[in-house]
C-alpha cells in the first residue's frame, strides 16, 4: 500500500503521485508520514519536503502552507513549491548572497523581517540542492 500525495500551489499541481514515505517540514518540526498514518492537519513551515518513491528520495521546497493526511491521502496546499531539480544552483547561490546582504542592511523592523524571510527561502533552496 502507498500514500497518494498531491502538492498544490495557486499556479499548478506540483506533485501528484503515489509515494512510499513522506517527510514534511511542519511548523513544529519534521513529520514523517507512512501508510496508515492517523488523520492530521498541520501548518507547514518554509522547508524541504522529502518524498521516497521506489527506494529513491526526491526533494521539494515548500514555502509555507498546510497539509492534510487522511486515509492514505496527503493534500498539501503551499504558496510556492519547487522541485529541487528545477532549481538553478548558480542562481540559488547568488540569491543567497543578495539575501544575506539585505539582512545586514535592514534598518527597520519590517525590513529585517522581510529580509530574514527571504534569507530563509534562499537557505532552503540551497538545502534542497544539497539533498539531491
Amino acid at each position: 500500500m502507498s500514500l497518494n500525495v498531491r502538492v498544490i500551489t495557486p499556479e499548478k499541481i506540483v506533485w501528484d503521485a503515489d509515494v512510499d514515505e513522506l517527510i514534511l517540514p511542519s511548523s513544529t518540526g519534521k513529520v514523517g508520514i507512512l501508510t496508515g498514518h492517523a488523520p492530521l492537519v498541520t501548518a507547514l513551515a518554509i522547508g524541504v519536503m522529502k518524498i521516497k518513491t521506489d527506494g529513491k528520495w526526491n526533494t521539494l521546497v515548500l514555502m509555507e502552507g498546510f497539509a492534510e493526511v487522511e486515509n492514505n491521502k496527503v493534500i498539501i496546499l503551499s504558496t510556492l513549491a519547487e522541485a529541487s531539480n528545477s532549481i538553478d544552483p548558480i542562481m540559488a547561490k547568488d540569491s543567497l548572497e543578495k539575501a544575506t546582504a539585505l539582512v545586514e542592511k535592514a534598518a527597520t523592523k519590517k525590513e529585517k523581517i522581510e529580509a530574514t524571510l527571504e534569507l530563509r527561502k534562499c537557505e532552503t533552496r540551497i538545502e534542497a540542492l544539497a539533498g539531491l
